[in-house]
This record gives structure tokens, C-alpha cells and sequence, in this order.
């Protein structure tokens, strides 16, 4: 069993290469929830919605986010009834999020709604949010402060990030707990930190349940790409550059392995160098036999 802390595009694309490797009985996922919000009245979890739809064989994989061929007829219609929405909600995606805000509404947990949908949809996975909690991240942009999900899709490029900010961070839940306590080992996936693992890791209990635990840390930053102004605005915001010394900085001493990319001109003392660009399917496949390989042989 192995367990995946996930956030952003960068994890499902691993997680993707994993499955040629690994049954999806043998693979978990604890989404980040900071992400999560409210749309039109339906429960927004990009997080979330990426694996399940992954898992569910329906993910739109150009764009890591979404299910493919959906349409947008809802979002369309909305302005002409005094509506709007801050990004394209799909018609199919709504629907999820719809029926996950009506079990939340009954008085079902977080992790109980998404076990419901993921039995509907059949799948084998297990997908975890990473707290049943208020997880909510905010960006201060000077101004204003905007959810992150919302700064994310609707804010402009040069939009300024001065801090996030959220509440006192949540428990982890008791199924996250049994998940990375019976794993073999546990990925953090190659996700913007700030946004995506460093909520997770934040959860009161995680880094002291992580410890007890093989980890492997894949860096979603090379030094030879620039990075994603977004991106970069948000490591800035938790006082660090978009590099990968700052994502093992970050992290510290939870990490067993660090995984950056081998055309990275930064350096990681003892990191271990791989390809980690993930363009494509066989990308993916190529870096998940790497990381199941250093895996196997730690826990052999």
C-alpha cells in the first residue's frame, strides 16, 4: 500500500504512471482541502474531484482538472439570470459537487460523502480528504482576501500575494491516520508546497505520524523552468523561493528521500536525481518505477 499526500496537477500525473504499476486497491490519497469552497451552492473540492475523477477513468488529463467532454451549459446560462460564477463550473462536475454539498448537508463528514461517491462511481482507490475540518486557505492580497481556489483560477497574473491565512489548523482524520499507519511508504507529490502539502502537513498530528513513516518527496521545481507566477508568489508568501532546496527546507526532517529533477542547477545534499518532468503518460510511468523502486528496496 502506498500512500499519496496530493494537491495541484503535478501529483495525479504521478499518481496516473503509479496505476501501471500498482492495483488501485494498493494506492490511497489524502487531498488537500485547503482548496475547498463553495460554488453556486454545490461543494467545490479541486483536490478532491482531480483523484476521484482520476480514479473514475473521467479525468480531463489536458488540463488536470475537470471530466473530460463536459460541457458548461450551467455556467453559460448564469449571467442571463443575474448569476456568475468566479471560474467554468461543469455541468457533469456540478453535478458532483452538488450531491457532496446534500450528503454534507445530512449530516454526513467529509471523508463519509467522498467514500459514498467514490462507491458510486465504483472505484477502487481509496480517496481521503486530508481533515474533516475548516481548512480554508485565504491569499491577502493588500486589499481584499480571496479564497485560494479563487485567486488561483480568477486572480489576474500580477496579482499580489502579501500572506496566507487561515485558521487554527484541523486534526487529521482517524481514517488518514489508519491509511498512512498500514502503508508501506507515503509520496508527497510533486505540489506547489505553499498551496497544496504544506496544509496537509500543517493538519495537528501529520509531521509526527510522517516521521514513524518511509517518505519520499518529489520537488515540483527545477530551476531550469521558471515557474508559474502564481506559483511563485504563493512560496514567497511562507518566506520561501520557488526552488527546490526551499520545498526540502519546508518540509525538513519528515522527509526520508528527496526527489529533484536531474537538470535542476540548484542542489539538495543527498537528493536523489531523476527525471521529473511529467509531459506525458510515459513520463509518469518512467518516474513512478524510480520512486517504487527506492521504495521496494528501503522496505525489503
Amino acid at each position: 500500500m502506498i500512500t499519496f499526500l496530493s494537491g495541484g496537477t503535478g501529483t495525479p500525473a504521478l499518481i496516473r504512471g503509479v496505476r501501471q504499476i500498482l492495483y488501485d486497491s494498493e494506492i490511497a490519497v489524502v487531498a488537500n482541502t485547503a482548496e475547498d469552497l463553495r460554488v453556486s451552492g454545490g461543494h467545490c473540492a479541486p483536490d478532491i474531484d482531480t483523484a476521484v475523477f482520476l480514479f473514475a477513468g473521467i479525468l480531463d488529463t489536458g488540463r488536470w482538472w475537470g471530466i473530460k467532454g463536459d460541457t458548461y451549459a450551467t455556467h453559460n446560462y448564469l449571467p442571463k439570470v443575474a448569476g456568475g460564477e468566479p471560474f467554468p463550473v461543469g455541468d457533469r462536475a456540478r453535478a458532483v459537487q452538488i450531491a457532496r454539498a446534500g450528503l454534507l448537508q445530512k449530516g454526513l463528514t467529509l471523508t463519509e460523502a467522498v467514500e459514498r461517491q467514490c462507491r458510486s462511481l465504483r472505484i477502487g482507490a481509496t480517496v481521503l480528504p486530508m481533515t474533516d475540518g475548516d481548512a480554508a486557505l485565504f491569499v491577502d492580497t493588500g486589499t481584499e482576501r480571496v479564497a485560494l481556489l479563487e485567486y488561483r483560477m480568477a486572480a489576474g497574473m500580477g496579482a499580489e500575494v502579501r500572506e496566507l491565512v487561515r485558521s487554527e489548523p484541523p486534526a487529521v482524520t482517524g481514517e488518514v491516520r489508519a491509511a498512512i499507519e498500514e502503508s508501506d511508504a507515503v509520496v508527497i507529490g510533486p505540489a506547489n508546497p505553499a498551496a497544496s502539502i504544506l496544509p496537509i502537513l500543517d493538519c495537528a498530528g501529520m509531521r509526527d505520524l510522517l516521521r514513524d513513516t518511509f517518505v519520499v518527496a518529489v520537488s515540483p521545481f527545477s530551476g531550469g523552468i521558471a515557474p508559474d507566477q502564481k506559483d511563485a508568489a504563493l512560496m514567497y508568501a511562507v518566506g520561501e523561493p520557488p526552488t527546490a532546496p526551499a520545498v526540502s527546507r519546508l518540509y525538513g526532517d519528515i522527509v526520508d528521500v528527496f526527489v529533484q529533477d536531474i537538470h535542476d542547477p540548484d542542489d539538495v545534499p543527498g537528493s536523489l536525481r531523476l527525471e521529473t518532468r511529467l509531459m506525458h503518460e510515459r513520463q509518469a510511468e518512467s518516474l513512478a518505477w524510480d520512486v517504487m523502486a527506492v521504495i521496494r528496496h528501503a522496505v525489503s
